[in-house]
């Protein structure tokens, strides 16, 4: 009985695999009988002075959530927590570590100083998230390494400012989840935040403007109160040396030729003759402030303020943007047209490939090297850039064949600024990429070759804070998909698993309820799946949630009570169907799904060109799935074009008489969006031969930022439906960013 008894024991002590809940996850852990427990009487032993930081960034975690610290001594020989440098056996890659718990301690060993550090953090997230419990670690083997050298978070303080006690914490959650790149996004149209000694205006005026709108662009009205700050030299050098103690390295973005509004009203001769007046823009979108590119003076401004970031920031990358930058000001200012002439350039393009290779000529010079957004490969790449590929990955695939370097951010699947539930209650830019999507994410596309895919440096996640103004509002912005691409470019590919990733989120969850960070509960959310039936007669409504929640049940608007669900629900008509999930008899989260059918609604329907990667939204269903958007957000209800036209072909099964087709569409030009410029309607009775049965060249009502095109025409009988939808195709002139490619959204067809 006492040998059972003791057996009873020794198993309720012993971890499993599945106990085991690193984010992210190790390329090997091996579960060992026993355990380990940290007390007070630990000690931290360190003999190289530069395992230190891991040694120091321990006991400052252990300070904050556990509220004790432990003795750092040179050596221990039990009770111990061991920190050493060396190459661990068999292992030789980068920053590889090996983590073994024992009964008797801890040791860490890494390849590097990094490699200890990454250690650190795996023994962090072996200890139990609540506060009061005893720090009983399983005993374990851990063989770790990173797939990619570049993990990255991005942080833009250009929009909204933050403390510097607020970059340290968001250094602290970089760290944490074993990232090593912090990208600094320093200067924006709506403000300048780093202090350059040469041109004290870019703080004294820059730093500020006069007042912020209010709501999603273009605001319901503005606040008018000043808004502004900078962070000093001093304070920029701090957070340097704080992040490198965490091994994170700080790239700093100092944006050109464009997004610069900030600095063209601190020294309004940095513009093109003629341009101006400017000022700190208080609202948001792309302004054709630019820099001359006819100046020499203006590069000279561009090399001191780099003169003294190189000297702020010793990173080997430089970010110098290059990103939506217009050709407005340059096409008509004969100083850059001088410029063309005599540089021999094809055109405001190559204009700015020459801006992007002056600079990078310069930076290099310096012994650094610099990362742009993908609009660098426009008009030719600079010899040495790298490329930041975020419209997509068209542009990193493009310089990878190149044997360019690129570090891969597309908005489809690491913007973290887009919102992560498909029904989010707070204001965001728009778009919708959830936890799963950013966990899915490959960094190396399958276009590229094996040899090209070497120069895939990894990936980062891009947080642009329009819409985020506040630290709380970063924190839930990031997180949980912070944690999603920290495994997608820590693990190897073929360790990666969605569901066992889901297990491990629940304790992360937990995590950050220790580290005082908001997050995102949509996890949680009840989704539904919209899509057509078999025969194309109806819609299919298939809810889903988390099983281990409750019970899921629905209701159809004036028509049925609340009933257990059990099966998707097949509709062909106008209906309004709501899941609720409950537990332990509390309603926990509820889902409404409103129909609107038309003729079109669930019919067989495709699509001449596809749309953009980025706003793809469920595919050609998407336009006729009889969910019309009401905020007129960019998300997965729309299709987005860049530049182009459409035609989409509607199937709707048998003859019927129509007489009207209404297109519904996204209207906001500050974003380079706009309504379709015409729709036309063709019908057809063999899918062959189609005739024309009408068209419209002007928006029929605005509501918002949505416009509706209303084709009506005489009664015709027909099967197919094809309606062209031409693009605006190029922003007008007058308007931001004329000249560029104008987007289009479509959200729903209908026909009637």
């Amino acid at each position: 009985m006492k040998k059972l008894v003791f057996l009873f024991l020794l198993l309720a002590h012993m971890a499993t695999a599945q106990d085991i809940n690193i984010i992210p996850k190790p390329a090997n852990v091996q579960v060992k009988p026993g355990n380990f427990t940290i007390t007070k009487n630990t000690v931290i032993a360190v003999k190289d002075k530069d395992d230190r930081d891991a040694a120091n960034f321990l006991n400052d975690y252990l300070q904050q959530v556990y509220g004790f610290k432990l003795d750092i001594k040179k050596k221990g020989k039990k009770d111990y927590i061991r920190f050493s440098t060396r190459k661990p056996s068999g292992e030789t890659a980068k920053d590889a570590y090996t983590l073994d718990v024992t009964k008797d301690g801890v040791s860490i060993e890494g390849a590097t100083h990094a490699g200890t550090f990454y250690g650190l953090q795996s023994l962090i997230q072996l200890l139990p998230v609540e506060k009061n419990a005893a720090l009983v670690i399983p005993a374990v083997a851990i063989q770790d390494v990173p797939r990619f050298d570049y993990r990255g978070m991005h942080l833009d303080v250009g929009r909204h400012m933050f403390p510097i006690s607020f970059i340290k914490k968001y250094i602290d959650y970089l760290a944490l989840h074993k990232m090593n790149y912090f990208h600094w996004h320093l200067t924006e149209d709506q403000g300048w935040r780093l202090e350059i000694k040469k041109y004290p205006k870019l703080t004294e005026v820059g730093a500020y403007r006069d007042s912020t709108i209010i709501g999603r662009y273009p605001g319901t009205d503005v606040d008018r109160t000043r808004y502004g700050g900078f962070y000093t030299q001093d304070e920029a050098r701090e957070i340097v040396k704080y992040a490198a103690d965490r091994h994170i390295t700080v790239v700093p973005e100092i944006e050109m030729p464009g997004h610069a509004s900030a600095a063209l009203a601190s020294y309004p001769w940095l513009g093109c003759p003629g341009t101006g007046p400017y000022k700190v823009e208080g609202t948001w979108g792309v302004f054709d402030d630019v820099y001359c590119a006819g100046k020499d003076s203006t590069f000279m401004f561009l090399q001191d303020v780099m003169d003294e970031v190189l000297a702020i920031f010793p990173s080997k990358y430089i970010h110098i943007g290059g990103d939506e930058s217009p050709k407005a000001n340059w096409k008509t200012c004969p100083l850059c047209q001088k410029r063309i002439a005599e540089e021999g350039l094809k055109d405001e393009h190559e204009l700015q490939s020459y801006f992007i290779q002056r600079m990078e000529k310069y930076i290099n010079s310096k012994g650094r090297t610099i990362i742009g957004w993908d609009e660098i490969l426009e008009g030719g790449l600079a010899p040495n850039a790298i490329v930041m590929s975020w419209r997509g990955e068209a542009g990193g695939i493009a310089a990878a064949q190149q044997h360019h370097k690129v570090i891969m951010t597309p908005g489809s699947h690491v913007y973290l600024d887009h919102a992560q539930s498909a029904r989010e209650d707070s204001v965001t830019i728009g778009g919708y990429t959830s936890v799963e999507k950013t966990y899915s994410y490959e960094p190396v596309p399958k276009e590229l070759t094996p040899e090209q895919a070497k120069y895939v440096m990894g990936a980062q996640g891009n947080v642009w804070t329009e819409y985020m103004s506040n630290p709380a509002k970063v924190e839930y912005q990031i997180f949980p998909r912070m944690s999603a691409l920290s495994e997608a470019l820590w693990t190897a590919p073929e360790k990666k698993d969605w569901h066992d990733f889901e297990r491990r989120l629940l304790t992360q969850f937990k995590r950050y309820d220790l580290w005082d960070a908001a997050y995102s509960n949509a996890y949680y959310d009840i989704n539904a799946d919209v899509l057509p039936t078999a025969d194309h007669q109806g819609i299919t409504v298939k809810f889903d949630a988390k099983e281990d929640l409750g019970k899921l049940v629905y209701t159809i608007k004036g028509k049925q009570a609340e009933t257990g669900y059990t099966a998707p629900l097949v509709l062909n008509q106008t209906s309004q169907v709501t899941g609720l999930y409950y537990k332990d008899g509390k309603l926990v989260d509820s889902l409404t799904v409103k129909l609107d059918f038309s003729k079109a609604t669930g019919k067989e329907i495709t699509l001449s060109t596809p749309p953009s990667e980025t706003f793809a939204g469920k595919g050609a269903f998407t336009l006729n799935n009889g969910i019309i958007s009401k905020s007129g957000g960019r998300g997965p209800e729309t299709l987005g074009y860049e530049g182009g036209n459409v035609e989409a072909t509607i199937d709707l099964g048998t003859a019927q008489q129509i007489n009207n087709v209404v297109v519904h569409a996204l209207n906001s030009g500050g974003t380079y969006v706009y309504p379709p410029k015409a729709v036309e309607v063709y019908g057809s009775a063999d899918g062959k031969t189609f005739k024309p049965l009408g068209a419209a060249d002007s928006v029929s009502q605005v509501e918002g930022p949505k416009a509706i095109m209303k084709v009506d025409f005489a009664p015709a009988t027909i099967r197919f439906v094809k309606v062209a939808v031409k693009n605006t195709q190029t922003v007008p002139e007058g308007k931001r960013g004329a000249g560029e490619k104008a987007w289009l959204f479509l959200d729903e067809i209908e026909v009637n």
